[in-house]
């Protein structure tokens, strides 16, 4: 699948009118992060962090800068406190198919291609698939075309009772630990939208084929970490997922972007992918 715009346009999430102080007391307690403490990381005072949130002093441009980064404030929001501050947005919001991206692109292509035949998507801050390799496309065999359509939706495809919600067969513990992962998103991105997608998912009943919670037999190979056991054409594959996203990004679409890559997790599955690459199965997975 090749990348699709991710309709990432929404602006900064908080009100100028509310005021920096408060946004960045608000970050501070949810960081749970004392004045002294951030005072002393920021290399400033207690007592000028306190008139800060208070509004009895405006910071410069780069102390908002400053505690955004030492709050781990998301780029979206850190645009959001300088408006709040009187300042103009220091991080630019391109989009995905902007010609000036198109480098990146072609890269997150190149790199999910190269990780075929194992699973590897990229998906954007509502989990929006942006991109996609065969190994996924194998593993959406036979979901219903109305599930398909565009923008496919990570979570949906994945928790939706006719997705491949039936197919998991550790699906309790695989979509408690989607769900955990999105409440810490919500949390961290104050997103509205994510907000409605975790609630819409949330909310979704488990397929009536549900694999019941019994005892499954020892692995063959320990896992080092919760896999996805998954159906595919009659086999149990396994997988560890691995989230990646960029370093120090200075455009919000890039830096909400993130790109999941599903590692076998026991030797099984290794052989089925690769056996199934090189065999009759490979033209299936052709786009």
């Amino acid at each position: 699948m090749t990348i699709v715009a991710s309709g990432t346009t929404a602006s900064p999430t908080a009100p100028a009118a509310q005021g920096v102080g408060p946004l960045l007391r608000s970050w501070r307690e949810r960081r749970r992060i004392s004045q002294l403490e951030l005072a002393l990381r920021a290399d400033s005072s207690a007592r000028h962090i306190s008139f800060v949130e208070t509004g009895r002093s405006r910071p410069s441009e780069e102390m908002v800068l400053r505690l955004a980064e030492h709050l781990e404030v998301p780029v979206r929001e850190r645009n959001a406190l300088l408006l709040a501050a009187g300042y103009a947005p220091r991080y630019r919001q391109t989009p995905l198919d902007d010609p000036a991206l198109g480098p990146l692109r072609e890269g997150l292509e190149r790199l999910i291609r190269g990780y075929e035949p194992y699973p590897a998507l990229v998906v954007d801050a509502k989990y929006n698939v942006v991109s996609a390799n065969r190994g996924i496309t194998m593993l959406l065999e036979g979901l219903p075309e109305r599930l398909l359509a565009l923008p496919l939706n990570a979570m949906r495809l994945t928790l939706h009772p006719e997705g491949l919600a039936p197919r998991i067969r550790n699906l309790r513990e695989w979509r408690g630990h989607l769900l955990a992962q999105m409440e810490r998103q919500v949390a961290l991105h104050r997103s509205a939208a994510l907000r409605e997608l975790y609630e819409e998912v949330a909310a979704y009943p488990l397929p009536r084929n549900a694999p019941e919670e019994v005892a499954e037999p020892p692995a063959q190979v320990p896992y080092f970490a919760l896999p996805l056991r998954i159906e595919h054409d009659g086999r149990v594959l396994s997988f560890v997922s691995s989230i990646s996203t960029f370093n120090t990004p200075m455009d919000v679409t890039v830096a909400e972007l993130a790109i999941e890559t599903f590692l076998p997790a026991d030797p099984a599955t290794v052989e089925y992918l690769h056996s199934s690459w090189a065999g009759e199965s490979r033209g299936a997975w052709r786009e």
